[in-house]
């Protein structure tokens, strides 16, 4: 009987954890599949596209856009005449090419991996110092700013966007693009940090202190002993910590959209999409081939980096 349950017990959990997996993947699949299904096909229940369509990530991606747009005749004067130069050429091509409606993905993805690396960067910088200070030192008024640290994350994004906006028109900061990207980088330090904190608090609890001590005894000072000693130790949460932070950032919209309203060469993919909606190409394949490749970095990143989500290496650093 009890064996008949155990059984019963693994089943059940095993179909959850199906569920869940289910419901988390589902919607990518979908939105794959309906970026490679041509329009004819969307009705199609299934998952597998009737004919592969790859012209929506041809288009997004600007690649070969240059000629699609030429008239039958010009294709014909620079496909049969040789007396043309290259130079030529692409001048003529140049003046039917429209490229107005072109998504910028890659200016789109250069400036979101710019401002999330940076901002992930500087929060788990902060947050190692902070949360080493918060874990092993004491001080008068520790526990009040960890708390106000926690306090200050129960504030929606909504409610302190236009203190925040006002407080850095006053500074200056947004009639240049330097001062916004500053002033998102600092925004998205406020969002990141206090979770950073408590999560790497919590972990650098966990590290024996006398391994710490015994680099003390060897004539190691502080800040060596944090970066000698603790971060690796605290590798994989770390790299948690800096996953975390670079998801916050990298999907991030409101403070982006409004900030960056002012400086359009400065547009991050989250607001690049909401444009796409309301752009010439704001078909259901493109939308979602641009989707697409906005979740692809992240999950490249998991992929690579989830060796070093396992665990801590600190078991069996010190014989107790």
């Amino acid at each position: 009987m009890v064996k008949k349950t155990g059984i019963l017990n693994r089943a059940g959990f095993l179909l959850l954890i199906l569920i869940i997996v289910f419901f988390s993947v589902f919607p990518f699949v979908q939105m794959l599949s309906t970026s490679l299904k041509y329009q004819w096909d969307w009705g199609n229940p299934s998952l597998i596209p009737t004919q592969i369509n790859l012209e929506a990530y041809k288009e997004l991606l600007n690649i070969g856009q240059s000629e699609k747009n030429l008239p039958e005749s010009i294709k014909i004067l620079l496909n049969e005449t040789e007396d043309l130069t290259n130079a030529q050429k692409k001048a003529i091509i140049a003046k039917y090419n429209d490229t107005s409606g072109v998504f910028p993905f890659f200016r789109y993805f250069r400036n979101s991996l710019t401002l999330s690396v940076t901002a992930a960067f500087i929060s788990v910088s902060i947050a190692i110092l902070g949360a080493y200070s918060f874990s092993r030192m004491q001080y008068k008024g520790r526990s009040i700013i960890q708390r106000g640290i926690l306090f200050v994350y129960m504030f929606g994004g909504i409610i302190l966007l236009i203190p925040l906006y006002k407080m850095f028109v006053n500074l200056g900061f947004l009639s240049t693009q330097s001062g916004t990207f500053i002033s998102l980088i600092i925004i998205y330090l406020v969002q990141t940090l206090p979770v950073s904190l408590y999560m790497l608090g919590n972990y650098f609890r966990t590290i024996p202190f006398s391994i710490e001590e015994a680099a003390m005894i060897e004539g190691a000072g502080r800040f060596e002993t944090i970066w000698k000693i603790i971060v690796p130790l605290s590798f994989s949460a770390i790299v948690t910590v800096f996953v975390y932070s670079f998801m916050i950032a990298w999907n991030e919209y409101l403070f982006a959209s409004v900030f960056l309203r002012g400086f359009k060469e400065l547009h991050t993919l989250p607001i690049g999409l909401q444009t796409l909606f309301v752009s010439k190409n704001a078909i259901w394949d493109r939308i979602m081939a641009a989707s697409m490749m906005t979740a692809v970095p992240v999950i490249v990143l998991f992929m690579s980096i989830q060796k070093n989500l396992a665990g801590g290496l600190s078991a069996g650093g010190v014989k107790e």
